[in-house]
This record gives structure tokens, sequence and C-alpha cells, in this order.
């Protein structure tokens, strides 16, 4: 079965640092790219940053640029995102994904990080 798991979320002092992690698995499983989004209640999901698994290029939104990274461990089929400078702001559900080159995008069940200010 095809899955993603998400894990490293939790309690941060505004100004701190996070890192999150996903395992994409079967191990055996050819990815195109993975991929962070946050979604906060009552709101839409919204993207956070992207990885290609070949090239290993990356794209991030606006307002995460420069705090947050992504990167990618191909041996593990795992992504983190490292997050620095963290504000209230950022305190929402991270879900991880990732887009298998022959089947559909699969997600994550999603982690919570709160930021306190």
């Amino acid at each position: 079965q095809e899955q993603v798991v998400e894990s490293g979320g939790g309690l941060v002092e505004a100004g701190g640092s996070l890192r999150l992690s996903c395992v994409a698995s079967p191990r055996s499983l050819s990815i195109a790219d993975m991929a962070w989004s946050r979604q906060a209640p009552g709101k839409e999901r919204e993207f956070v940053a992207r990885i290609n698994w070949i090239s290993r290029s990356t794209e991030y939104a606006d307002d995460v640029k420069g705090r947050f990274t992504i990167s990618k461990d191909n041996t593990k089929n795992t992504v983190f995102l490292d997050m620095k400078s963290l504000k209230p702001e950022d305190a929402d559900i991270y879900y991880c994904s990732a887009r298998p080159l022959f089947s559909r995008e699969i997600w994550g069940q999603g982690t919570q990080v709160t930021v306190s200010s």
C-alpha cells in the first residue's frame, strides 16, 4: 500500500526551529516529487515547499522563503522540512505529499506544529 507518514511536529517558541520528516512507502515507490503543505482550521490547505526527486530542484511559498528548507534522503524515500525563525502564523497542521511517477498523489495524515508567542 502506498502511503506517506509525517513526524516531527510539536510545540516551539516563536523564533525557534523544528524539523519535520516524511517517509514514503513502499521503498520501491518511484517518486516524481514530494511536497509540504499546511492548513489552519477553517482555511484552505496552502503550499509550503516542494522538491523534485531527480533534479533536487526546490520551490517555496513566498512567506517561508529564507526560513524553511526542504531536503530529501533518496535512500530512505524521506523528505525533511527544516523550519527556523518560526512565527505564530506558521502554526498549522503540516501535510506531506508524494507524487509517484505512475500513480496518484499520496497525502499523509498531517502533523501539528504549534508556535507559542
